[in-house]
């Protein structure tokens, strides 16, 4: 989706692949390619946010009807990694249903950095991707398609949760 104002990729994700399965050490520094699947880094992330001058909004593909949708939220700021990356996110505007308010306060998990709300499993572990894991749910746009199972998916999505492309942009307030 083409956006007229000034704005920073963060995240894409094509093709719903197995790409984000990746360490703590290769989400703090970034890898990809803004053309395919791509991940800015957590630390660039964490030292643009906490001014608190920046806004996050996610553009949404339908996997089933191929519509897009947006969710934009007014205040979005990313702590150090000296706390894990931990996320404050409010303010949800859009269309494609608040999925990420519920992910505020959590930090940042890998599959090498449990640090889910969950003490008896590791959703980056057995679902793979690195995110702000809640509870294993709601926003997964770095989880691999498994299976047939539609995992790359936006809770509340407008005629299903199944992805078909995300992209995370950072924009200026």
């Amino acid at each position: 989706m083409l956006r007229s104002r000034v704005q920073l990729l963060i995240q894409q994700n094509v093709d719903g692949s197995d790409f984000f399965n990746r360490s703590w050490e290769e989400f703090r520094i970034g890898f990809g390619s803004p053309s395919g699947n791509y991940w800015l880094g957590l630390d660039r992330l964490s030292q643009l946010t906490m001014s608190g001058r920046y806004k996050v909004t996610f553009d949404l593909q339908s996997n089933d009807t191929g519509i897009w949708y947006y969710a934009e939220y007014s205040t979005f700021r990313v702590l150090s990694e000296a706390d894990n990356y931990r996320l404050a996110v409010a303010g949800y505007s859009g269309n494609a249903g608040d999925a990420f308010t519920r992910h505020s306060g959590s930090s940042f998990s890998t599959y090498d950095r449990d640090n889910d709300q969950l003490p008896s499993d590791s959703c980056a572990a057995t679902r793979g991707g690195g995110f702000w894991c809640w509870a294993c749910d709601s926003v997964q746009i770095n989880l691999p398609r498994v299976g047939g199972r539609e995992t790359f998916s936006w809770n509340h999505l407008p005629g299903g949760d199944a992805l078909r492309l995300s992209q995370m942009w950072l924009l200026c307030k």
